[in-house]
């Protein structure tokens, strides 16, 4: 539980006394905290990492950026920083439902919205951020591949071959990965993404608002964040239909789910160990095998 000087902090930033608090479960990074007041709930994060604060700052400011789109909700933040040892962020507390379909529609159109936002010209962001508790460069390129390859695959293959899980032999050259997306990327323009969009990061609000929390944000093919909530489930045939309604998916899309789906295994790879070895080495085989 929270010491009653961190409550004492919290209840200063939410300018009001706390009745409760309460641990929540389900938090794989931090732990996370339900803080009653006489009126409203929050939700607290908390984590004493060396890397946690500037975490959370990088998650609150992919929260403003996918706010600021004016297409889906997020969240709204109170306060981010750090106390005794602790980082924390503490926004609104959201009271989740089980979807319906007509939510998983306004979800997908909501989506759909967002990835139509044009904030920038260029693949990346201004920041550097983290998908899980691994850093994620987010150098800008005007070339969506060249990003792709060297800002998403490479550093995930290097960590894996330095962590002995890959060895040298598995890992393609750069070459054969340039001329590999070459062929199967569509032209595209940078769209905002997600950027870690499976399904325990959206909820749908008792009001049958969806949010988006815990987002690795930055602009890049919204193919990607199709493919992720592909890889582990949770995304309805009402979401796809109604996202396909604003954005048509594209003919060869089902080809390059693969590729797109290879940067989020090797983060798993690399954070939770061998039993994703099988499907990175698929994956890897499959697209970028001698041929």
């Amino acid at each position: 539980m929270l010491s009653s000087n961190f409550n004492s902090h919290i209840r200063k930033v939410l300018d009001c006394p706390i009745k409760k608090v309460e641990p929540l479960s389900g938090g794989d990074i931090s732990n996370a905290y339900c803080i009653y007041t006489q009126t409203h709930r929050f939700f607290c994060k908390v984590n004493d990492s060396d890397t946690a604060l500037d975490m959370f700052y990088t998650e609150k400011a992919g929260l403003e950026c996918i706010q600021h789109t004016k297409t889906i909700r997020v969240p709204e933040i109170l306060g981010c920083g750090k106390y005794e040892g602790y980082s924390f962020l503490l926004m609104e507390f959201i009271e989740p439902k089980n979807p319906d379909p007509k939510d998983m529609e306004t979800f997908g159109h909501q989506l759909a919205e967002m990835h139509s936002y044009v904030g920038q010209e260029s693949f990346g962001w201004k920041m550097d951020n983290y998908i899980g508790t691994l850093p994620q460069s987010n150098k800008t390129y005007t070339d969506w591949s060249q990003f792709y390859i060297r800002e998403r695959l490479l550093p995930q293959l290097k960590m894996a071959r330095d962590e002995k899980l890959l060895s040298s032999e598995e890992i393609p050259s750069i070459n054969r990965m340039e001329s590999v997306c070459q062929m199967h990327f569509p032209k595209t323009i940078p769209s905002l993404l997600h950027g870690d969009l499976w399904g325990g990061n959206y909820l749908i609000g008792v009001q049958g608002d969806p949010y988006l929390i815990d987002p690795s944000v930055y602009f890049g093919d919204a193919e990607v964040d199709l493919a992720m909530t592909r890889l582990f489930g949770g995304f309805s045939s009402r979401f796809y239909d109604a996202y396909s309604e604003q954005i048509p998916i594209k003919a060869l899309e089902k080809e390059r789910v693969g590729i797109y789906q290879l940067y989020y295994l090797l983060v798993h790879l690399n954070l939770f160990g061998k039993s994703y070895y099988p499907s990175v080495s698929r994956l890897l085989k499959t697209y970028f095998g001698q041929r």
